[in-house]
């Protein structure tokens, strides 16, 4: 498999990373994490109240104005706590929404050799998975570090008031119990990454595998295929286990240190009440506040517990968004009717898809004239699709120059450069949705009278007919429910309606009956007449009807002209008609 993660971890510290998805919602965090604190300062009067409550039983006063306090105490520690909890619950949701939103309109500026790189499915857990975590660091840890941390201040200060030989006591222990819970923290952090990344490899293995169900049927592979997922699944298993146990440790021996403090306490406090040291009420006020101490304490240990998972998943968002993408730009205007149709040039132009991968294009130099229907033919790898790829700015060339108009393409705006250009390409992908959806795609803004036209010239309105919803149906994933040759005229009906001024057909009728190949192969003759087209063609009758035939072989261009010219000039283009274009002719 593939790996799509980089080497290297990001250099920015996570909490660097978890403050910059926290800064637009700062406010509401703020005004959740002031409600908490209220909650624990209500918390932390209960002793000093039930102190005085003992006091007064103690000399026969009445008890009434220091049991409505305690209850008064309780109500509002619950209300509080309600509100405060709902606020902080909202405003990490509200942080799961930036990271995903932000985190999608990269993934779909990606560079298509950044793509090349990466495990689709890694992509979508990191979008999924690994955001998702971000709402409990966002509560437990960053709010939970801070008011949870002011909390354990405030209730130790308070301990230190009330008796400073029994808060020594305490704080001994807790001290003690911070030295462990330091050392496991680390085991959490790596347990944690290696979590997430095995979730990324079971999404990119899951992907791969329903990515091409039909081909892992006919091959019989579906058990050694769940074995594999499976395998990616024990291992996210294995590794959360582990986290999972390293966190336990840490709240277990948090749990055991105030059960220790409490003990230490009660021991050495009788002693001191023995003594007249202190009164039965300093005592009993002070057991209350260690067991105040616990939820603090508890509340600390798990926020950096839940820090460490969520670094991790950090991390990999940041990973992510390191990615190489495209600028983001608004989408450009596409070209008017009647628009002048697009000339283009390769100079000297040479490319690989990999620096540890061999050159596809070795100086491939053409010019292609506006207007008119141009072949690409040779023999496979010869790096036919590759211009096409270049053209669309999916990669760039590593030498040369590519120009549109006589323009550089590295001159042009993407959005601006892609609005001119329709492009088919050689399987034809067609998206889950409506066909509606996929026939204006590139055109949203096409109205009906466009989409009919469409419809007709690439012979698809008699199936329009006859599907139940007509233009509403749903076509199943990647278009399932439509023939080869349906998606390839769903595709080229797509790219007319763009209104394009160059249109890129790569292969577009190969899985076309005779018919319908006939009929589009006039349909492309009659948009050359008004626009640039260029075809990748294995069939001769596609090939015949070029104004240019462009002749590529080992990423090189042999020769350029018409058919008559090259069959009696070009001997691998003469070998190509007369054995290969012949019989893609006849199949």
């Amino acid at each position: 498999m593939q790996d799509s993660e980089p080497s290297a971890p990001p250099a920015v510290p996570p909490w660097r990373l978890l403050l910059g998805y926290v800064r637009p919602h700062r406010w509401a965090l703020l005004g959740g994490a002031v409600l908490s604190l209220m909650t624990g300062a209500a918390g932390l009067a209960l002793p000093l109240v039930a102190r005085g409550l003992i006091d007064d039983l103690q000399h026969d006063r009445a008890i009434t104005g220091a049991l409505l306090a305690m209850s008064a105490l309780v109500v509002a520690n619950a209300a509080i706590g309600a509100l405060g909890g709902y606020v902080l619950r909202y405003t990490a949701e509200s942080v799961v929404l930036g990271a995903r939103r932000a985190l999608v309109s990269h993934l779909l500026r990606l560079r298509i050799a950044a793509v090349d790189r990466s495990e689709p499915g890694d992509l979508m857990a990191r979008i999924t998975s690994d955001t998702t975590l971000l709402r409990e660091v966002t509560t437990d840890s960053l709010v939970g570090i801070g008011t949870g941390g002011l909390t354990l201040v405030a209730t130790l200060v308070m301990m230190g008031v009330v008796d400073p030989v029994l808060f020594a006591v305490t704080l001994g222990v807790v001290l003690g119990a911070g030295t462990v819970i330091g050392v496991i923290v680390p085991r959490i952090n790596r347990a944690s990454r290696q979590a997430q990344n095995a979730v990324g490899a079971m999404g990119a293995s899951l992907e791969r595998v329903l990515g091409a169900l039909r081909t892992v049927k006919a091959s019989g592979a579906e058990h050694r295929e769940e074995q594999a997922v499976h395998a990616a699944a024990q291992e996210s298993w294995r590794q959360s286990v582990k986290a999972a146990k390293w966190s336990a440790l840490a709240g277990n021996t948090a749990g055991l240190s105030m059960q220790i403090a409490f003990i230490t306490v009660l021991a050495v406090g009788g002693a001191r009440v023995a003594t007249g040291a202190i009164d039965i009420g300093t005592l009993v006020a002070f057991l209350l506040f260690v067991f105040y101490l616990m939820s603090p304490i508890q509340q600390v240990v798990g926020a950096v517990a839940q820090y460490q998972t969520g670094a991790a998943a950090l991390a990999r968002i940041e990973e992510a968004r390191q990615l190489p993408a495209e600028p983001a730009t608004e989408p450009a205007p596409l070209p008017s009717l009647g628009a002048e149709p697009a000339a283009v040039a390769f100079e000297n132009v040479r490319f690989r898809y990999a620096d540890d991968l061999p050159y596809v294009h070795h100086g491939v130099t053409f010019t292609i004239p506006p207007r008119g229907m141009t072949a690409f033919v040779g023999p496979s790898g010869a790096g036919k699709t590759t211009v096409f790829s270049l053209i669309e700015r999916f990669y760039d060339p590593g030498e040369g120059r590519i120009t549109l108009d006589g323009r550089d393409l590295a001159d042009w705006d993407v959005s601006g450069l892609r609005s001119s250009i329709g492009y088919v390409e050689q399987d034809a992908p067609v998206l889950s949705g409506s066909l509606r959806d996929n026939l204006v795609l590139g055109n949203p803004g096409a109205d009906e009278n466009d989409v009919l036209r469409a419809l007709k010239t690439t012979r698809l309105d008699g199936l329009v007919d006859r599907l139940p919803n007509g233009l509403d149906t749903l076509v199943g994933h990647r278009g399932t429910k439509l023939s080869g040759g349906e998606r390839q005229r769903v595709a080229i009906a797509r790219a007319l309606l763009r209104r394009p001024r160059l249109l890129l057909l790569d292969e577009a009728t190969s899985q076309l009956d005779a018919v319908n190949e006939a009929a589009l192969r006039d349909t492309v003759a009659d948009v050359a007449r008004t626009t640039t087209v260029l075809v990748v063609a294995h069939r001769l009758s596609t090939v015949t009807m070029a104004d240019r035939i462009v002749v590529m072989d080992a990423g090189e261009v042999r020769a350029v002209g018409t058919h008559r010219e090259l069959v009696a000039a070009d001997p691998l283009y003469a070998e190509l008609a007369a054995t290969q274009f012949l019989a893609a002719a006849d199949a």
